[in-house]
């Protein structure tokens, strides 16, 4: 990875914010926002995968400890890593993702932005509040809380994009 330094900087702000803001917000049981998935989506279009899913496993694990969870962040997290160069390249086109960068509003344009981050963002809320629940008596609720806490960490996750790649020139 090119860009070692500005990434640590990204996984510490992420877990923190994490931590520290969103678990703490109590605003209603159906929003939960889960913003360190934004580490994920904003690593370079062109890592390897074995980069991806230890990125993955290390975030999975940082946030099962910092949260007291037993596992449920790196079962959410991993399956993210593990689809994330396919879904870059049906969203974002293969031209994009062998040519690299980091994938930004500006580089991708803001619809396939968005599309690559609700992607990313439903497929790991789903399966994370899919565990949490581990019951089918409650799905409308559970299906509630998966639509709308993806609406609100989709819209945390691209102001963070936003601030990342703020100083970036479009091609990095």
């Amino acid at each position: 990875m090119y860009r070692t330094l500005p990434y640590l900087g990204l996984f510490a702000a992420t877990v923190l914010l994490q931590v520290f803001l969103f678990d703490n917000l109590s605003i209603s049981v159906y929003l939960n926002p889960l913003i360190y998935i934004a580490f994920i989506a904003l690593l370079p279009l062109d890592a390897q995968p074995a980069t991806l899913l230890g990125s993955g496993l290390l975030l999975g694990i940082t946030m099962d400890c910092a949260m007291g969870a037993a596992g449920i962040n790196t079962i959410a997290t991993l399956p993210v890593a593990f689809f994330r160069p396919t879904l870059a390249a049906m969203i974002c086109g293969r031209e994009n993702v062998r040519e690299g960068g980091i994938p930004s509003p500006e580089r991708l344009g803001p619809r396939k932005f968005f599309a690559y981050l609700f992607s990313l963002t439903l497929i790991h809320h789903t399966i994370f509040f899919l565990f949490e629940a581990l019951s089918w008596d409650l799905l409308f609720h559970t299906i509630l809380r998966i639509v709308l806490s993806t609406i609100v960490s989709v819209a945390f996750c691209w102001i963070i994009a936003r601030i990342f790649t703020a100083k970036l020139p479009v091609r990095v």
